[in-house]
């Protein structure tokens, strides 16, 4: 692993665009997406489901579904620019220095393979002259960082709670001490206790291991609590993106806006929760102008007709909105 020095440049993304191919046409999933990873640094992506925020997480890891296509822009991480490589080159990166956890553990993990042998096929797939038990010795050093018991090597994923497959595929996740770690929604269908346990657990093991971390989520209390600078999607495209402290505390872009409104909080004076209207748009049918604009109760004429850029609102951040522009 890469010592990390927190402000080096990690992983690099610059005008990415992904397509699904349905019968509907081609749907938009990831519309010239741009950000930045630096080294030992947490990213929160947040949106509404559907806004494309795992598929720019599987675009990250090169293994998007047969129907989705990389359309444009590059990915590079560290020096090494990952749309181009052949799929040989990027499996040794894939998993080795790039891991990800995928939302939901059970349909992971393989119902009939013991959970020794999930590390094992793991493992050996990139160090094949590794014996069968120095990888399970060194499975049941993760493990037992994990708080899983050496014993629980050969149950079988139905064997766990759901908080413990989730553990589990952390655990495959550092199986080869990555640099980067993309979570996505790495607490879905947990109770509160055991998210907070799963938090936790991630935040202590992005410090031993000096991991940088994407955790990809629709819950913005989670990102609060975890994430140094957040990515906020819509309809497959970047509204706004800054540091976690200027975009909680000082949001700039309408629905960025809206989506703090509408978390309930027990802190401060009570209010009514708002409700952001209608829907995102269909990926295959974006209304011109910027998509938010059927929703935004600030929108005007040019925002019906005009894509707008993500222009500056302070030294780090960075908003899509027209009304930034406005006189």
């Amino acid at each position: 692993m890469m010592e990390a020095q927190i402000g080096e440049p990690l992983l690099q993304v610059k005008g990415l665009s992904v397509e699904y191919y349905t019968s509907e046409g081609a749907a938009k999933a990831v519309n010239d997406v741009s950000l930045d990873l630096r080294k030992g640094e947490t990213l929160g992506i947040v949106g509404e489901s559907g806004s494309g925020k795992t598929t720019l997480g599987l675009a990250l890891m090169g293994i998007l579904p047969p129907q989705a296509r990389m359309t444009g822009g590059s990915i590079t991480f560290g020096s090494t620019e990952l749309t181009t490589l052949r799929e040989d080159k990027l499996r040794a990166i894939r998993g080795r220095r790039i891991a990800m956890i995928f939302q939901d553990p059970m349909t992971s993990l393989n119902p009939v393979k013991k959970i020794g042998d999930h590390f094992v096929e793991y493992i050996r797939a990139h160090e094949p002259k590794a014996s069968r038990e120095e990888v399970l010795n060194k499975t049941m050093d993760i493990l037992k960082g994990l708080g899983i018991s050496e014993e629980r090597l050969n149950d079988y994923p139905h064997q766990f709670s759901g908080g413990m497959r989730q553990r589990v595929m952390i655990g495959l996740a550092l199986a080869l001490n990555p640099d980067l770690i993309i979570a996505d929604e790495p607490t879905t269908a947990l109770d509160v206790i055991v998210e907070a346990q799963i938090l936790e657990l991630l935040k202590a093991l992005k410090r031993k291991y000096s991991l940088s971390l994407i955790l990809i989520t629709h819950n913005m209390g989670i990102v609060a609590e975890t994430a140094d600078r957040v990515a906020v999607m819509y309809a497959g495209r970047i509204a706004e993106i800054g540091p976690a402290l200027e975009v909680f505390g000082r949001p700039r872009h309408p629905y960025t806006q809206a989506l703090l409104q509408s978390i309930p909080t027990v802190e401060g004076e009570r209010r009514t929760l708002k409700v952001i209207p209608g829907f995102p748009p269909l990926l295959t049918q974006q209304p011109p102008g910027c998509s938010f604009h059927p929703r935004c109760p600030y929108a005007f004429d040019r925002c019906r007709s005009e894509d707008p850029p993500l222009l500056p609102t302070s030294a780090e951040g960075k908003a899509a909105c027209h009304l930034l522009t406005r006189k």
